[in-house]
């Protein structure tokens, strides 16, 4: 009697456990949440046994993946055009999952807290502004001894939502950008060179003297580079954090969530914002996944956008406001296996 209690208890012992950890969840795509995305994935893993294994390989790379049906997300800076979703192979749903900041870091001696205007973003980066001490920087920083040195460039090499936030910025703050450049995941700089990821961006910036790049807030912070204000639409110079992208956040909100929170008309609000989206296909059952998987899928969405939001203020970004919650709701609610809802 006392073997076959034994037995009994093995057995349900090991069945519990192929059970909690029946589930692993891929997903690949934007580098911009990744330092938020680690930490959530990882406390979702302890608390209901779902491993998420997630790759930081660029928006580009992960709307690929998701359009090839070789992960079960995908993750954007950039949401997709009404034009780009026609190429998928079924109708898809955009969940946003938080809002950033991208950030003008550079590398100058003493790093000092820089202001920075739209115009001469743009010019630094069309390789109009050659020179850290010219004239139209020193200006708007007198306090500051700015050096004779020369500005180098960095941008990423890879397709980038982070690129697409940061082009979308230039396109409405300088014409000169919109008709030579232009916005998207991919460009063709003017100048400069290419780092793959946040992570290379970081990484160059921080080795070349007179270097200035563009990277998420949460990436600046942890390797302790210095990021500009940025003067906005109502002429205040605004520091990145998650407050002021909140309040870039606070506009009118599509349906649909696809929305561009750059150049905000927001008074306080930091005008290089925006928001990250995991991309997913609305009828899970055409992104060639079983029952049990979309199940876990939808539960691991809510979390994110429910108990998960807690730690975004910690690791520098913006959890979504009331409004965004509200809108985000439906959209996960929306998503359907075989038609068959799996969210009551």
């Amino acid at each position: 009697m006392k073997k076959i209690f034994v037995m009994g208890f093995l057995i349900s012992l090991i069945s519990g456990s192929a059970l909690f950890a029946r589930v692993e969840l891929l997903g690949a795509g934007a580098t911009f949440p990744y330092p938020l995305y680690s930490k959530m994935f990882d406390v979702y893993h302890k608390a209901y046994g779902v491993k998420v294994n997630y790759q930081s390989i660029g928006s580009g790379g992960g709307i690929r993946q998701i359009r090839e049906r070789t992960v079960d997300f995908g993750a954007s800076d950039a949401f997709l055009s009404d034009e780009e979703m026609k190429k998928f192979p079924a109708p898809l749903v955009h969940i946003p999952i938080t809002a950033g900041a991208v950030v003008i870091t550079y590398n100058i001696p003493g790093n000092p807290e820089l202001k920075l205007t739209p115009e001469i973003i743009a010019d630094i980066f069309l390789g109009k502004i050659k020179k850290w001490n010219d004239e139209r920087i020193k200006k708007i920083n007198p306090e500051i001894n700015l050096p004779d040195l020369d500005i180098v460039v960095v941008h990423r090499s890879d397709g980038s939502g982070t690129t697409f936030i940061f082009t979308d910025y230039l396109s409405k703050v300088s014409k000169e950008w919109k008709q030579k450049v232009g916005k998207g995941k991919s460009i063709n700089w003017p100048t400069g060179l290419g780092g793959k990821g946040n992570e290379g961006v970081s990484a160059l910036v921080k080795q070349i003297p007179g270097a200035i790049g563009y990277v998420e807030l949460a990436y600046a912070i942890q390797n302790k580079m210095p990021y500009a204000l940025v003067k906005n639409k109502s002429g205040n110079f605004i520091k990145p954090s998650p407050e002021s992208v909140s309040l870039a956040a606070d506009i009118d909100l599509p349906d649909d969530m696809r929305v561009s929170l750059t150049n905000t008309g927001a008074k306080y609000g930091y005008p290089i914002s925006g928001f990250t989206w995991i991309i997913v296909y609305k009828d899970l059952s055409k992104a060639g996944i079983s029952y049990e998987k979309a199940k876990e899928l939808v539960k691991l969405l809510w979390w994110m956008t429910h108990e998960g939001q807690k730690y975004c203020k910690p690791l520098h970004y913006a959890p979504l406001s009331k409004k965004a919650l509200e809108k985000t709701e439906k959209i996960i609610k929306s998503i359907v296996y075989n038609g068959k809802k799996l969210l009551e």
